[in-house]
């Protein structure tokens, strides 16, 4: 999942555009993006389209933001999706496995993709990161740095919080994907915190405009030349287990266990979502 763009669910016009578009996940938004009033319209209107052959037949990963376990909202949310397609569920301000635990039971078999967006959800995120219907953990800078007065800009600030995420997600076994940069027309902005967020692992990055999914998917992909690399790693590691080696050389450079699984990983990207 190199991509990930928001759709906001009481944007109908957007949807048909997005469903054609590049972005290799569609997030749509019943929380912030969509006013208290127009959230039943909203919500109608996205369970219409997730009911519908277009989706159904989509090889995007569909996603639905939906409001938080403590509202009202909620409960409708989920009650509307019953029955569409909807891939993951991605739960905001999600604080601590009490609430993934209450949020699974409700949702049934569909996967969380909880977003960390509190210094209580930082504190908790291997916790959070462990409960076996997490399939990845989302990150939400906006939200946390803001709230505290943290400046978004130093990158040592969201390095910090990046890493935290990402060991998190590691220690859980499941995926990190990068949050939203919010200033649609800094390019440079959004391309330097997705390649810090590719450096430590992570398998994407939101987008909140259609014009940042190109972005993330060329920071995010990879070439011919790596995944061909990555293939005869893992060719060759299962030759030298096939002869009792867990180390050999490939290019003159040295291969065991670490190396052999980060090219499983490169080749699945974010299908373990």
């Amino acid at each position: 999942m190199r991509s990930k763009l928001f759709v906001p669910a009481a944007r109908p016009e957007f949807f048909t555009k997005a469903l054609a578009g590049d972005a290799d996940a569609l997030s749509f938004d019943l929380e912030d993006s969509v006013p208290a009033g127009a959230k039943a319209a909203a919500r109608a209107r996205l369970a219409e389209l997730l009911a519908s052959d277009a989706v159904r037949g989509s090889a995007k990963t569909i996603i639905v933001r939906v409001n938080g376990l403590d509202t009202p909202d909620f409960a409708e949310d989920v009650a509307a999706l019953r029955g569409a397609r909807v891939d993951l569920i991605n739960l905001p301000k999600c604080e601590d496995a009490a609430v993934i635990q209450a949020a699974a039971e409700a949702v049934g078999d569909t996967r969380l993709l909880p977003t960390l967006e509190t210094p209580r959800a930082l504190a908790r995120a291997a916790e959070i990161a462990a409960h076996p219907a997490v399939a990845g953990l989302q990150v939400g800078l906006n939200d946390l740095f803001a709230t505290l007065g943290i400046d978004r800009r130093n990158v040592a600030h969201v390095h910090a919080a990046l890493w935290t995420i990402r060991m998190a997600a590691g220690e859980g076994g499941c995926v990190a994907i990068d949050g939203a940069w919010p200033n649609i027309d800094d390019a440079d902005g959004f391309r330097a915190e997705a390649e810090l967020a590719r450096s430590m692992g992570y398998v994407g990055k939101s987008c909140v405009h259609p014009s940042q999914v190109a972005l993330a998917n060329a920071v995010f992909g990879n070439d011919a030349a790596t995944l061909d690399r990555a293939r005869r790693i893992i060719a060759a590691g299962d030759s030298a287990a096939a002869t009792g080696r867990g180390a050999f050389t490939l290019d003159g450079e040295m291969i065991d266990r670490p190396a052999i699984e980060q090219a499983r990983t490169l080749l699945a990207g974010g299908k373990a979502l």
